[in-house]
Order: C-alpha cells, then sequence, then structure tokens
C-alpha cells in the first residue's frame, strides 16, 4: 500500500502550489524515486541527447476550465509571454537548428504574439506544431484562425479526451464535444486530416477518470471508426498520453480518493524499455517567463533546468543544453508507465 503523510493531504485549496505538489509527490511512501527506479533497472540518470523541439508555453490563459489539466489554466489567468521573450525564442532559432517549434498553453492562439510567432518560426524554416483545444476555433476574434493555421502549413495537435459526448463534456466542460466536433470538421473541409493535403491533423486522447489509456493503435482504431462514421471526420494520428499527477489532476486524485492507487499503477507498470524515448532527451521546454526547462510538466512544478546547465532564454546555450542531466521526480514515472507517454504519443512503437 502507498501512503503519503498525512499533513501533505491538507493541501492548500482550492489546488496546492507547485511547492506543495512537489512534497507531496516526493514524500510518497513505498514509491522509490524515479532515479533509483532506473537504477534498479540498470539504467544511468537521464540526460538529453540534443534538442530536436523547442516547446515554448505561451501562457495560461485559455478559453476552457478543463478538470484533467495539468497547467492549470483558465480564462482567469494572467500569465501571457510578451513579445520580448517571444523575440528572445526567435534568436535562439534563428542561431540554431531546432528543427520543430512546439507551441502551447493554455489555449496558445489567446496570447497576442501567436501568430507572429507562427509566422517568424516558419520564415525560419522550422516546423510548427500547434497544440489547440479544438474549441478556440469558434471563439470571437477567432474566425480566421484555422485558415491562418492552414495558410502557415502549422501541424494541429488537438485534444479529444474522447469520440462520445458524455465522457468529452465531463472532463472538459459542458457543450465542448460538440464545438469540438464543429471545429474538426472546420479543419477537415480546408485539408487537414485528408491524404494528400499536406495538412496534419493529430488527436490527443487523455483517460477522463483515475486509469491508464488502453493501447495507443486500439484506441486510434475506435477514434477513427466513430469519430468517422457518426460525423464524417478524419485525421491522421492519435496519440495516447497519460495523465500525469498535477495540478488539477492531482486534485482530483486526492479529493476522490484515487491518489494512492494510481501512484501505484504508475509504479507497477513502469516499463524500462519506455525511457529511452521520454520527451524531456530531446526538448527544451520554454515558460512565459523565458525560464528553461526539461519539460512542460517540470515547468508546472516549478522545477526549472538544473545541474548548471543555462535556466533562461537570454542564456541559451546549444552545447550546454544538449547533453544536460535531467531534473525528475516521482511524476516522471508517468512518462514511463506501459508503452510510455510523451506530447507525440508512446514512446515504444508497437
Amino acid at each position: 500500500m502507498i501512503a503519503v503523510t498525512g499533513s501533505l493531504l491538507r493541501r492548500q485549496s482550492p489546488l496546492a502550489s507547485a511547492t506543495e505538489q512537489v512534497r507531496i509527490l516526493e514524500s510518497t511512501l513505498s514509491v522509490p524515486p524515479f532515479t533509483t527506479r532506473l537504477e534498479r533497472a540498470g539504467l544511468p540518470g537521464l540526460t538529453a541527447t540534443g534538442i530536436d523541439v523547442m516547446q515554448i508555453n505561451v501562457g495560461r490563459l485559455c478559453n476552457q476550465t478543463c478538470a484533467h489539466c495539468h497547467v492549470d489554466a483558465g480564462p482567469d489567468r494572467t500569465e501571457v509571454m510578451t513579445q520580448a521573450t517571444v523575440d528572445s525564442c526567435l534568436r535562439v532559432l534563428a542561431a540554431t537548428d531546432i528543427p520543430t517549434v512546439d507551441i502551447t498553453g493554455g489555449a496558445p492562439e489567446l496570447n497576442p504574439e501567436f501568430r507572429y510567432l507562427v509566422i517568424e518560426a516558419r520564415r525560419l524554416g522550422r516546423h510548427v506544431i500547434d497544440r489547440c483545444n479544438i474549441t478556440i476555433l469558434g471563439q470571437r476574434g477567432q474566425e480566421d484562425l484555422a485558415e491562418f493555421l492552414a495558410e502557415q502549413n502549422v501541424e494541429i495537435v488537438a485534444s479529444l479526451p474522447y469520440y462520445q459526448e458524455r465522457e468529452t463534456d465531463r472532463q472538459r466542460g459542458h457543450g465542448v464535444f460538440n464545438r469540438s466536433i464543429d471545429g474538426l470538421l472546420t479543419l477537415n473541409a480546408l485539408g487537414y486530416g485528408r491524404k494528400g493535403s499536406g495538412l496534419t491533423l493529430n488527436l490527443v486522447y487523455n483517460p477522463v477518470g483515475a486509469f491508464l489509456p488502453a493501447p495507443q493503435k486500439s484506441l486510434e482504431a475506435d477514434f477513427r471508426r466513430q469519430l468517422h462514421r457518426k460525423h464524417g471526420i478524419v485525421f491522421n494520428n492519435l496519440f495516447a498520453i497519460t495523465n500525469m499527477p498535477i495540478s488539477r489532476y492531482l486534485e482530483f486524485l486526492l479529493d476522490s480518493g484515487n491518489y494512492e492507487a494510481y501512484m501505484s499503477r504508475l509504479l507497477t507498470a513502469f516499463n524500462s524499455a519506455a525511457v529511452a524515448g521520454v520527451m524531456c532527451r530531446t526538448m527544451i521546454s520554454i515558460g512565459h517567463d523565458g525560464r528553461l526547462y526539461d519539460c512542460d510538466f517540470n515547468q508546472m512544478l516549478d522545477r526549472p533546468i538544473g545541474f548548471g546547465a543555462p535556466a533562461h532564454i537570454d542564456a541559451f546555450d546549444l552545447a550546454a543544453l544538449s547533453g544536460r542531466r535531467i531534473v525528475t521526480g516521482r511524476h516522471c514515472y508517468g512518462c514511463t508507465a506501459g508503452a510510455g507517454s510523451s506530447c507525440g504519443g508512446v514512446t515504444i512503437p508497437a
């Protein structure tokens, strides 16, 4: 049985701070530190092997307030990346050969500098990914967003918890499913997800409850069949991502009495083969204020890059960061359970 010290469960309301979340995770009894589990598997501590992806979190402002959100994003958040920080990111891109820019939030499109960032990154010849919640496409003032993304040949990674209304609305809010379907149809009409169009539309699945995702291939087949049969929707790939015990999802686990069982599930499902492909090894994550992190999850836990590596975009050093030691914690079990989990889905191809 896994347990945490009782005092840690008496967290702040309504949501534990990043510091307290780390204390809860790192004080979970009977779950060994992640580095210890790596050692038992005969694996070294995690280190980066290069930087293929610059993931930029442009802020926590969002048009939705999703129950599983590890970012704690919402309409009332004020953290937004400024043009000065965007320009710092672009300067790093221009000085390096990092091939992919992965833009996330919040709803990244709500940042006033979003389109500027996309245009300039594309002008530098970089592949651009927009992590889109789909409903933003119908937001007032965003009526031309889908066309803009298509014109810029931006890959869209769209979050859709399930192919049925009840499960999606339970996680994301009333009416989100139907607005998401409208958004997907808009994207399909522009060519997204259609063979030969060159416009990539990938979907993201997160479990609605306190369990791990089913095998990615079977989920993709179910989503493809159901969305096409009921709505005529097509897409390229589906990514199954494990919910991380962070922020609102951690709060849900604690409030519902599922925390201990979920952490036990992650530990039991640890797969040493999934470690090699974890996203932090080839990614750098940039916060809205320019601070650098090994991944978006560490960013939300306020655990910046460590071990002497540059920790701000204005001090970016490609050589130093490409081989840096990675900051880990018990939340890392979420990326190494089963077939693994990353921003691009499983880390072990079927």
